[in-house]
């Protein structure tokens, strides 16, 4: 067998290990910081919290590692499909003897990492509910107290002060002083809600910071914060940074407002304004309680004129004969009443008396009963022998049948013939 002309029998011999991380040395050696852009593929959560993934182009493909640590540094939801830029190291592992990129960040091309974060949660927290009406609930229009959420030292305190001082100086502010910008200032701000919201003294809560970039608001649009809104259940005002501004936060509370001022002036009635409606109300009061009293004495002094008052004797007077003349017509009326209504009695009585069967035996007709009490319509109904009940106008017969004539019909002066 030929040797190859650069074979040289002193070169060391290597295990498949000792030469799988001799490669890898040289790689973390050469290659310890790279930026490869390209298309996510085959995007797969690991239980673990590490996240694996295929950055790829139109010619190649590369296998990369995203390990726990750094997976919770990355703000946005990695998806197939979106173009990323991953810093890392390259990699040889040796297990599997697999080439790959260890990241230790992704970052988004085109749309930034902040975009991209808030568009998945939006929709994902708009699918569950969270920023519907029909769950808001409405601002208390004249509060005693409210709760304030935001930095113990920032402007937006001073403004919201102000704006309920200038408004309604009479309302308790409690503040709840926390971070807002920065590493743990979701956290704070959400502990800040619940713990004011467990007190429960508060009419209303304001939460809310002065303007800045995205990433200076990005604790509003943290997912605690959303969730710590949505459980609470004192109503909540938002007032994040400016107009053009909107975060999570302001979907999920009751009502947003554009600025911290805004929202302090929404979250309060104008003292002014409350005057005013008052010194009207007065206005209309006193009004409505002259004409009330005016046309009262309009009405006693009528009375004043009339003749009860004028001459007592004589108006009692007239009233007693008027009440003597109803009762004479009442008297009348009951006595005709009772009149027709005895005729009409009678009337009636002498009609049932006409229809009784009694009065029909007081006129010489009789009733027969068989001795089972059916009355008897023909004479076929008994057999000679038989004995019958004879029912008269006074009395009654019993009878032993001699004879029976089915056919004899009554003739002229109720005699009897035969047919």
């Amino acid at each position: 067998m030929p040797v190859p002309r650069s074979y040289v029998p002193d070169d060391p011999v290597f295990t498949v290990s000792e030469f799988a991380k001799r490669i890898d040395a040289d790689l973390q050696r050469n290659w310890s910081f790279v930026r490869i852009e390209g298309e996510l593929s085959g995007v797969k959560y690991h239980v673990s919290g590490h996240v694996y993934f295929v950055l790829k182009d139109e010619r190649a493909r590369l296998d990369v590692a995203l390990f726990r640590t750094e997976a919770r540094r990355v703000r946005f939801r990695l998806e197939d499909g979106q173009r990323v830029r991953v810093l890392g190291r390259a990699s040889l592992y040796a297990t599997n003897g697999r080439f790959q990129i260890v990241a230790r960040n992704v970052e988004a091309i085109g749309q930034g990492d902040l975009e991209i974060a808030f568009r998945q949660l939006w929709d994902r927290l708009a699918a569950e509910g969270l920023f519907d009406e029909e769950h808001k609930v409405e601002i208390p229009r004249f509060p005693t107290c409210l709760g304030i959420v935001t930095s113990g030292s920032g402007a937006a305190l001073h403004d919201i002060v102000s704006a309920v001082r200038r408004r309604a100086p009479h309302v308790r502010l409690v503040l709840r002083s926390a971070r807002v910008q920065g590493h743990g200032a979701s956290a704070d701000i959400a502990a800040g809600i619940a713990e004011l919201d467990a007190w429960g003294g508060c009419d209303a809560l304001i939460v809310g910071r002065g303007g800045g970039s995205l990433e200076d608001l990005w604790a509003f649009n943290e997912e605690r914060v959303a969730r710590a809104i949505w459980d609470c259940r004192t109503p909540v005002v938002t007032g994040i940074g400016h107009e053009v501004d909107t975060t999570i936060a302001d979907g999920v509370a009751d009502l947003r407002a554009p600025t911290p001022t805004a929202a302090a002036e929404l979250a309060t009635p104008d003292a002014g304004e409350l005057r005013d409606v008052v010194d009207s109300l007065r206005v209309a009061l006193s009004r409505a309680a002259r004409g009330l009293l005016r046309g009262k004495r309009d009405r006693v002094m009528l009375l004043a004129e009339a003749r009860a008052f004028r001459d007592p004797t004589a108006y009692c007077r007239q009233r007693g004969q008027d009440v003597d003349r109803l009762a004479e017509r009442l008297v009348n009326v009951a006595g005709r009443r009772v009149e027709t209504a005895r005729l009409r009695w009678e009337a009636i009585a002498g009609r049932l008396d006409v229809l009784s069967p009694l009065a029909v035996l007081e006129r010489g007709y009789a009733i027969a009963r068989d001795p089972a009490g059916q009355v008897l319509r023909r004479a076929g109904d008994v057999e000679r022998g038989e004995t019958v009940e004879i029912w008269l106008g006074e009395g009654a017969l019993d009878c032993r049948v001699e004879a029976s004539r089915p056919d004899a019909r009554l003739a002229g002066k109720g005699r009897p013939h035969d047919g």
